[in-house]
């Protein structure tokens, strides 16, 4: 049951690489989540698509670098890498960062749960911090703390 898992993590994965967001949000049960952590906002229903879609206009070179893959009964875990260089505005909570043209490798780790083949439950736990340096959005923190 774990590589079947596995291969629906994987099919998801190829379809955020093309860009192909009907095809994303389709590999999720009707009720299924995304949830990214580094920003505690979680996406339901067509929603689900607008970090796919946010991170591609955002880097138009957007990709994951996939490393481990673990699975267990109906969870898989992944290990990765964001990569790509910011050439558009990237939409966040508090605001939009305009494209800085700096280039990103972020760590990732994501986190499924498989129901009845789809997607039921997408964390997804990206390096925010370490994106954020990359894209030099924290080169004045230095200023605001205090020695």
């Amino acid at each position: 049951m774990s590589a079947k898992n596995e291969e629906i993590v994987r099919t998801a994965y190829h379809l955020a690489e093309l860009k192909d967001l009907k095809g994303f949000v389709n590999c999720f049960t009707p009720e299924g989540t995304f949830t990214d952590k580094s920003i505690n906002v979680t996406y339901k229903g067509e929603d689900i698509g607008f970090t796919v879609d946010n991170f591609a206009k955002a880097f138009p070179d957007m990709h994951r670098e996939l490393f481990q893959f673990y699975s267990t009964d109906d969870y898989v875990f992944v290990q990765l890498a964001l990569q790509g260089t910011h050439r558009g505005p990237l939409h966040l909570p508090f605001g939009v960062i305009p494209a800085t043209g700096k280039r990103m490798d972020a760590p990732c780790a994501d986190f499924f749960e498989i129901h009845e083949g789809k997607i039921k439950r997408f964390d997804c736990y990206p390096s925010g911090t370490i994106l954020l340096t990359q894209l030099g959005v924290l080169e004045n923190l230095s200023s605001h703390i205090q020695h």
